[in-house]
């Protein structure tokens, strides 16, 4: 039976329509694999030759979070958002960017801890990183859930208007945080004490941040379909070189900047909210003693 040429024309654009569907899902497996493969590097640096493991494991952390910047940015691109390819993320979420971040924080930071520490600290520097190590997984996991039931969240200290912002600090750059850490030690363990330490406030205080209601800058505004592409190829060429060049100092640099600007965000609105305080209630700036009362008719 010969088909009419709309009839094959309509049969090519839903084999296509269905190919543009995979392309997301392909990014979503690319960030699954990278989380694999860092939950391998991990528990095979606990039996030998921890450096080389333990940086793989954190590189292919880093390595994932394009590939899960990608698949969303695609899929709206493409117009091919579906349900099935948002629950798909958040699970590859889940597994590369708390699973793996938080085997790897503790396997890095307190599994070496040698012998000639003190047998009790020891012990409870260990205690304390697996427990730790736990609450961010489960704030990071917590933060996925909260994004997909909401629809228009909030922060508690609103930004510029026109301006999309992440509800606490995404999974992605927790992760990336830790990762890029443990990158810039050549994923050589920790081995004394003080430093497993701030170690474990720094993974604490991610998962609090992923948990938080503080705004995080989301770079959605970012169209790269706007006009003069060659000046933002350019940049970006240049971007990933100075990044694969200098990966160490470069990635550990910006994780740190992008966590300490939800940081400085909320203290910079708390500290203004305070100042409008005043002057909302009638007292001048500057002003010292109990507020003056007045009525005007």
């Amino acid at each position: 039976m010969h088909r009419t040429p709309d009839e094959v024309r309509q049969s090519a654009q839903a084999r296509l329509r269905r190919g543009m569907f995979l392309l997301p899902s392909l990014f979503t497996a690319g960030n699954i694999g990278a989380g694999y493969f860092s939950i391998t590097q991990t528990l095979a640096a606990i039996s030998g030759n921890a450096e080389m493991h333990l940086d793989w494991a954190a590189i292919a952390i880093l390595f994932a979070i394009p590939f899960d910047a990608l698949d969303g940015r695609i899929a709206r691109m493409t117009n091919t958002c579906s349900d099935f390819g948002r629950e798909l993320d958040s699970l590859a979420d889940v597994i590369t960017f708390g699973v793996a971040p938080s085997l790897l924080a503790f396997v890095w930071g307190f599994h070496f801890l040698p012998d000639s520490v003190n047998p009790h600290l020891r012990m409870h520097l260990m205690q304390a990183g697996a427990f730790i190590c736990f609450l961010y997984l489960i704030g990071g996991a917590s933060r996925l859930a909260r994004f997909n039931i909401s629809h228009d969240a909030q922060p508690r200290n609103p930004g510029r208007p026109g301006r999309k912002y992440f509800v606490g600090m995404p999974i992605p750059a927790a992760a990336g945080l830790l990762a890029s850490t443990v990158h810039l030690c050549y994923g050589i363990p920790v081995q004394a004490w003080w430093v497993a330490i701030p170690w474990l406030l720094l993974v604490g205080l991610t998962g609090f941040l992923m948990v938080s209601t503080w705004r995080f800058w989301s770079g959605k505004e970012i169209n790269l379909a706007r006009s003069h592409p060659f000046q933002l190829l350019l940049v970006l060429a240049v971007v990933l070189y100075v990044s694969i060049r200098y990966s160490q100092v470069v990635l550990f640099a910006g994780a740190l900047v992008y966590m300490f600007s939800g940081i400085w965000a909320r203290a910079a609105y708390s500290w203004s909210r305070r100042r409008r305080l005043p002057a909302a209630a009638g007292v001048p700036e500057g002003a010292s003693g109990e507020p003056h009362s007045a009525t005007r008719s």
